[in-house]
């Protein structure tokens, strides 16, 4: 599976862009935010979740990992596919979503594109205790030291999930530095 790519921007889409790493392109469906910060020529880097279908396998990618984040969870939501993920958190921020689920605020997740009262009502069914048991989780990690942190430990060979982990437990306002250190020793269990 393809967990992240970082590659130069060949080709851009209204939805997606073509991504050259190293001679191979790479067709990426990104969100609206993602789309907005690419231009063609530029580098770029993205969280990748690899969809497999019978008849394809594509990628959607996010610059923004708490935007990953809460792709991977709408994912689990029963009739929730990528492209419907992609649409919503094209339009809601991963923290504004938390924020709506804690609060069961069915307006809210009503007014997102192709959400309907019972696909609201079964999100609000479905993630309330996954977003209640880590409320700050998708705020916290929308900082550009935890981004930054993140990239620079994946470059040491760690995944996602042990430095989300470890993040987790740091302390909040941290610098990159500080989030390095802090993880480095949470992940060689001091």
């Amino acid at each position: 599976m393809i967990a992240y790519l970082s590659g130069t921007v060949k080709f851009l889409f209204d939805d997606a862009c073509i991504v050259d790493v190293h001679g191979v392109g790479y067709k990426v469906f990104v969100d609206a935010q993602t789309r907005q910060t690419l231009s063609v020529g530029a580098a770029a880097e993205f969280f990748i979740h690899t969809a497999l279908r019978e008849d394809a396998i594509n990628l959607y990618g996010m610059k923004n990992l708490s935007t990953f984040e809460l792709f991977e969870l709408l994912l689990t939501v029963s009739g929730f596919g990528a492209k419907s993920a992609l649409a919503l958190v094209s339009k809601i921020s991963a923290e504004d979503f938390s924020r709506a689920v804690a609060a069961q605020d069915l307006k809210t997740l009503m007014s997102l594109p192709g959400v309907g009262k019972k696909s609201a009502e079964r999100i609000l069914l479905e993630l309330k205790d996954k977003i209640q048991s880590s409320p700050e989780k998708f705020s916290a990690q929308d900082s550009t030291a935890q981004l930054d942190a993140a990239e620079a430990l994946e470059a040491l060979g760690y995944t996602q999930a042990e430095i989300s982990a470890a993040f987790a437990a740091a302390p909040k306002n941290s610098s990159t530095e500080q989030l390095i250190k802090f993880a480095l020793k949470k992940l060689a269990g001091r």
